[in-house]
């Protein structure tokens, strides 16, 4: 994965990225509701610039796995899945300096499934014979086509939509289980990881750390109290 950011570090470094053949990104306007989360208005505003590193770096940190495994799980192969990201990105990079977030015309979520998916469809296209590719209606460079945000493409357009739903929860409940363990006591988040969610009954957690079972509840009921307002923020953030 770091040779995959390496390698998008050079196509931020310079802005010629090639000319794709996807819509423009439209865009959106919206407030941070939580300064200490990279919300998708906060994050994407510093993305406008292609020379901020650590905020690209940030944002493949975050999405890239969920593009990644989204690409898979529709049936690409894993070096296809791998351009699959780098070309989401680079589409970005070309788009962002003047992309406007609406969130009553469109998600984020919704956004980003649209930008991966035409990413997945090209995919897809590049495995056929050059004669029968099919050519989108209404041309094929940015600016002849209907904006990324305001269509979703087929094929089996639904399927991808619930593919991309699996990836998404997956992806913000590992974001929040990983900032739940960096705030929680590492002695309860053990206690909780082995009974929530190793599957351990509460009386194999106390006889493996020498506690009674009343402390694995009470572990499991602090825990998963601070997991579930992590997940609430992620959500409320990116949703």
């Amino acid at each position: 994965m770091r040779k995959m950011i390496r390698g998008f570090g050079r196509v931020l470094a310079f802005r010629g990225v090639a000319k794709s053949r996807k819509p423009g990104i439209m865009g959106l306007r919206m407030q941070p509701k939580d300064d200490s989360y990279p919300t998708s208005a906060s994050l994407l505003e510093r993305l406008k610039d292609p020379a901020d590193q650590s905020s690209w770096e940030e944002f493949y940190t975050i999405y890239g796995p969920l593009i990644r495994g989204f690409a898979i799980k529709a049936g690409l192969r894993e070096t296809e899945a791998d351009e699959v990201v780098q070309e989401t990105m680079a589409a970005m990079v070309r788009h962002l300096p003047g992309f406007h977030y609406d969130p009553t015309r469109c998600s984020f979520k919704t956004w980003l499934l649209n930008v991966s998916q035409w990413r997945v469809i090209d995919q897809v296209r590049k495995r056929l014979p050059l004669a029968s590719r099919p050519v989108p209606s209404g041309g094929s460079g940015d600016d002849t086509r209907t904006a990324t945000i305001d269509r979703v493409p087929d094929p089996a357009g639904i399927e991808l939509e619930r593919l991309w739903d699996v990836e998404w929860g997956a992806a913000l409940r590992q974001k929040a289980t990983e900032r739940t363990k960096a705030k929680v006591e590492a002695r309860q988040w053990q206690i909780f990881d082995l009974y929530a969610l190793k599957g351990w009954s509460a009386s194999e957690v106390a006889r493996a750390l020498g506690i009674n079972v009343g402390r694995v509840y009470i572990a499991k009921h602090r825990v998963g109290g601070v997991l579930a307002k992590e997940l609430h923020k992620l959500e409320a953030a990116v949703g």
